[in-house]
């Protein structure tokens, strides 16, 4: 039987699985096809993989000889001259669907950069939809997804990140140490930082828990809570950068920051049909500072 449609079928058939041992939705027919096929609020999820079968597969593959994966153990980059983007930290940074994608259909997403595209304008990757099982192509994301930087879910490069999930919103909380977001009014900057603090940007990417979409018109403030000092509260602005739409403020972080308390309030647009009450109680999230000022 041939590999390709061995992954073909069972890609088709991962969105069954990924049910598996999650929370199950209950779905009219008339429901799906009122909104357009899918569940309200539908996406894609890859079941997981095994990350220690996909390291085998990423040698198997020879692909460090394109990525590079510092600290991993594999042999340097080839002397052909072929350069793929690093792969080291990058699963901090990108869903697990990403991945997947990339190694599928390389073509889907060009990425600009050093000789990443060809002179035929297409991908210098290959496509692997012919040589992977379904259980390689999972364990080979997995194991690119566990490069996080080694920070336990924190992205390196100097960025703190931590999700939850409160109401009806789902809340990513990061933080990027020593850049401003231009912008950003609070009361952070009338205290003096130590010299120990971290100074940074605090972003508050808040969406829809159910559909994903970003919410906008929403008062959101941050409370830094501080060992034996005041708590420092910074007013977070909306804002939209190549971070995409969130909520951000400067604050300076010091090594004795114990919580982070988000405080949400009621949004201020008009929200129509069924939705209406969803969006008007406010809520508090409350995530380890520790974390962030690390």
């Amino acid at each position: 039987m041939r590999t390709k449609t061995i992954l073909t079928a069972a890609v088709l058939g991962i969105a069954v699985a990924a049910t598996v041992g999650a929370q199950s939705r209950r779905v009219t027919m008339d429901e799906l096809h009122n909104s357009g096929g899918v569940p309200r609020g539908w996406k894609f999820t890859l079941p997981a993989g095994d990350p220690v079968k996909g390291k085998k597969v990423f040698a198997d593959l020879e692909c460090y000889k394109c990525h590079v994966i510092e600290g991993a153990g594999f042999p340097p980059l080839g002397s052909d001259g072929k350069r793929g983007p690093s792969l080291t930290g990058v699963g901090a940074h990108h869903p697990a669907a990403y991945f997947a994608e990339s190694i599928l259909a390389p073509n889907a997403v060009l990425l600009e950069g050093p000789r990443y595209i060809g002179p035929d304008g297409k991908s210098i990757m290959p496509s692997f939809a012919d040589s992977l099982s379904v259980t390689q192509l999972l364990d080979l994301v997995a194991f690119i997804k566990s490069q996080d930087g080694g920070a336990g879910g924190h992205a390196h490069g100097g960025a703190g990140t931590e999700e939850r999930t409160a109401g009806p919103y789902k809340i990513r909380l990061e933080f990027r140490a020593g850049g401003g977001g231009g912008g950003g009014a609070g009361h952070a900057h009338h205290h003096a930082p130590a010299a120990a603090e971290k100074s940074g940007h605090l972003m508050a990417f808040v969406s829809d828990a159910t559909t994903g979409d970003a919410i906008p018109y929403l008062p959101v403030s941050a409370s830094v809570q501080i060992q034996g000092a005041p708590a420092r509260t910074v007013k977070l602005a909306p804002m939209l950068d190549g971070n995409g739409f969130h909520y951000g403020g400067d604050v300076a972080l010091p090594p004795r920051t114990q919580k982070i308390v988000l405080s949400i309030g009621a949004t201020t647009m008009q929200v129509m049909g069924a939705d209406r009450a969803r969006f008007t109680r406010a809520q508090t999230v409350v995530f380890d500072g520790g974390a962030f000022a690390k």
